[in-house]
């Protein structure tokens, strides 16, 4: 069966989406389909879905990967891919797919993992000490080491940059998307993975894929 990439038109007409899903389909070799909302907006042979930022509501149909492209984004370009994981549960999903996409387009990756101070860390009576937390940031970066260790083995051509940032999820992702080509990240039925995908996608500076768990 063929593969097929597949443009979902949604709430409104995307240029931007149309561009980039026909860049991604030109890079990967594969066959272009659109649809609009009343259609199926994937089937078993559908790789990938491109869809327009405002169609964020739409993921929960999406059964495969999903680029949601800004209206105004631009030409596409081949710039770093942007990964968001989770150290302590990374995503198998989204780590393969942010893998396999560094290594298609040539790019370097960038591993973001955000974590926060222990809760208990506010109680301090004289603040946190500046030793503690760099306790805290150290086993951090271990753990991210660790959690990438075997897709680093497993894609050996692709450069990866590990960045543990001290922030939420979503604001370590926007930042980086200023610079990036495709920022990746994974959701699940569950609430906080799908709260990061929705708060990212309306302010990201470039596409952002969602790859279901």
């Amino acid at each position: 069966m063929e593969r097929v990439i597949v443009v979902h038109v949604g709430c409104a007409d995307c240029e931007a989406a149309a561009r980039w899903a026909s860049w991604e389909a030109a890079r990967r070799g594969l066959p272009l389909h659109g649809h609009r909302d009343g259609t199926p907006p994937a089937s078993e042979e559908t790789e990938l879905v491109v869809a327009c930022a405002r169609d964020v509501d739409d993921l929960a149909r999406f059964l495969c990967p999903c680029v949601l492209v800004p209206e105004g984004a631009g030409e596409p370009v081949a710039a770093e891919t942007v990964l968001g994981v989770d150290a302590r549960n990374p995503a198998a999903e989204a780590v393969a797919f942010a893998f396999d996409a560094a290594r298609r387009w040539g790019v370097r990756l960038r591993a973001v993992h955000a974590w926060r101070l222990p809760a208990d860390a506010a109680e301090l009576p004289f603040g946190i000490p500046e030793e503690d937390r760099a306790t805290w940031e150290d086993h951090e970066v271990h753990l991210l080491s660790g959690a990438l260790r075997p897709w680093r083995e497993k894609y050996p051509e692709v450069e990866v940059l590990e960045d543990v940032r001290l922030l939420s999820p979503v604001q370590a992702l926007v930042r980086q998307s200023a610079n990036a080509g495709l920022v990746v990240v994974g959701t699940s039925p569950r609430a906080a993975s799908s709260a990061v995908a929705r708060g990212l996608v309306p302010r990201s500076r470039c596409p952002v894929a969602v790859v279901p768990s």
